[in-house]
C-alpha cells in the first residue's frame, strides 16, 4: 500500500521582509508538514526569527504570501490565526498561579466555567504540571516554568506551535533533558512544531526536518541525518557540527570513483563514487572528525590500510592538541604539509584517552565513502 501523502499546514511563497534597507528575509519558499517538527535553524542575524513571528502574524512581508492550513494569512491579526507562541522569556505572569497563567487565553476568548478547568487540568497533565496548578511562577524551577508556557500555549488547542529559542534560558543538563520532553511531546499530541534555534544539537536531535538560513534566505532543507552527512555547502558542512574542510581540484571523476588533489595534503583524496563537477575545478572535501582514524606513527613501519588505493587518504603527521570531553577526545593533528586535522576518538576505558599523547607522531585517514564533496 502506497503511503499517504502529508498535507501542507504551512505554505511559505517567495516571501521577504525588508527593515529599511535590510534584508532580513530574502524571498523565502518552503512548505512545513502537517504533524511535524521543524526547526528553523542558523545564526544570530540570519531572518530565522522574522520568519516565525510572520508565522505568527507579529510582522508582515513586505512581498511574497504566506498561507496557513490553506488560507492566506497577508490580512489576519496574530489572535486570529490557528497558531500559539512560546516566547525565549517565557513571558508567564508572575502574579498568577500556574492555574490562572495556563487558563488566561481562553477566559480572555470567552471560555467560562467548567470547560476552562477541565482543559487547563488536560493541558497540565500533558506538560506533567497537574499537581502544579496552586503554585506561583517564582516557586517553580526554570524548566517548570518552561513546561507552564508550553501549557498556556497548548491549551488553545492551536493547528501550530511556534517556539522561539525555548531553550536557550536553560542550563545545559536542563535543556538537554526538555529537548527530548520536547520531541516526545510534540509525537504524542501530533500537532505541528516549528522551533527557532541556532543550537545546532538541539535542532539535530528533535527536528524531523531543518532549514538552514543564513543571510536572510535558505541554504538547505532536510532531515537532520541528510544535513549531517550530506550538506550542499561549505556554510551548511561547517555550521552543522564540526568538520575538516580541505580545498582540491577535481582530478579524476569516473561513474564508481572520484580523486582530488588537495595543494595543502601530501597525498590525493580517493572518494568512491563520482563527483558531480567539472573536472579540474575547484570543490571542497568535507570530513567529518569522527569518520577521521587514528594510528600510531612507527619510524620505518608503512602507513596502515585504508579502503582506497595505496597513497591515497593516508596522511603523516604529529598531534598537536588534545581536548578531552569525556566519553570522547578530539585529537588536532598537524599534517607534515602543514595542514591542520581533526579527529574524534570515542574513550570506551577510562585508560582510552592514554592510548594517544601531545606531540606524537600518527597516520591520520579516513575510509572511502567518507568526504562529502562540495561545489560552493
Amino acid at each position: 500500500m502506497a503511503p499517504i501523502p502529508k498535507k501542507t499546514i504551512i505554505r511559505i511563497e517567495n516571501v521577504t521582509k525588508a527593515f529599511g534597507r535590510v534584508l532580513a528575509v530574502d524571498n523565502v519558499s518552503l512548505d512545513i508538514e502537517e504533524g511535524e517538527f521543524f526547526a528553523l535553524l542558523g545564526p544570530s542575524g540570519c531572518g530565522k526569527t522574522t520568519l516565525l513571528r510572520m508565522i505568527a502574524g507579529f510582522e508582515l512581508p513586505t512581498e511574497g504570501r504566506l498561507l496557513i492550513d490553506g488560507q492566506d494569512m497577508s490580512h489576519v491579526p496574530p489572535n486570529k490565526r490557528p497558531v500559539n507562541m512560546v516566547f525565549q522569556s517565557y513571558a508567564v505572569f508572575p502574579h498568577m498561579t500556574v492555574f490562572d497563567n495556563v487558563a488566561y487565553g481562553l477566559r480572555v476568548t470567552g471560555v467560562t466555567g467548567t470547560e476552562v478547568s477541565r482543559r487547563v487540568d488536560e493541558a497540565l497533565a500533558l506538560v506533567r504540571l497537574e499537581d502544579y496548578g496552586v503554585r506561583k511562577p517564582d516557586q517553580l524551577s526554570g524548566g517548570q516554568r518552561q513546561r507552564v508556557a508550553l501549557a498556556r500555549a497548548l491549551v488553545k488547542r492551536p493547528r501550530v506551535l511556534l517556539l522561539d529559542e525555548p531553550l536557550s534560558a536553560l542550563d545545559a543538563k536542563l535543556r538537554e533533558q526538555m529537548r527530548s520532553e520536547l520531541a516526545q511531546l510534540q509525537d504524542k499530541i501530533g500537532i505541528t512544531f516549528v522551533i527557532v534555534t541556532h543550537d545546532q544539537d538541539e535542532a539535530l536531535a528533535m527536528a524531523s526536518r531543518c532549514a538552514v538560513m543564513h543571510k536572510g534566505g535558505l541554504q538547505q532543507v532536510a532531515t537532520p541525518s541528510d544535513l549531517y552527512e550530506y550538506p550542499n555547502s561549505r556554510f551548511v558542512a561547517d555550521f552543522i557540527g564540526s568538520v575538516n574542510m580541505i580545498e582540491g581540484q577535481l582530478s579524476v571523476d569516473m561513474r564508481d570513483h572520484a580523486i582530488i588533489h588537495a595543494p595543502k595534503l601530501d597525498v590525493p583524496i580517493y572518494l568512491d563514487h563520482g563527483v558531480t563537477g567539472a573536472e579540474g575545478g575547484t570543490v571542497w572535501v568535507a570530513i567529518r572528525p569522527e569518520k577521521m582514524v587514528l594510528a600510531k606513527r612507527v619510524q620505518g613501519a608503512p602507513p596502515p590500510q585504508s579502503d582506497a588505493p595505496p597513497g591515497h587518504n593516508v596522511v603523516a603527521g604529529t598531534i598537536c592538541h588534545i581536548s578531552y570531553l569525556g566519553s570522547v577526545s578530539v585529537f588536532e593533528v598537524m599534517t607534515v604539509s602543514g595542514l591542520k586535522l581533526r579527529a574524534l576518538h570515542m574513550n570506551p576505558t577510562r585508560s582510552a584517552v592514554e592510548e594517544f599523547t601531545w606531540d606524537e607522531p600518527v597516520w591520520i585517514s579516513w575510509p572511502a565513502q567518507a568526504p562529502a564533496v562540495l561545489l560552493s
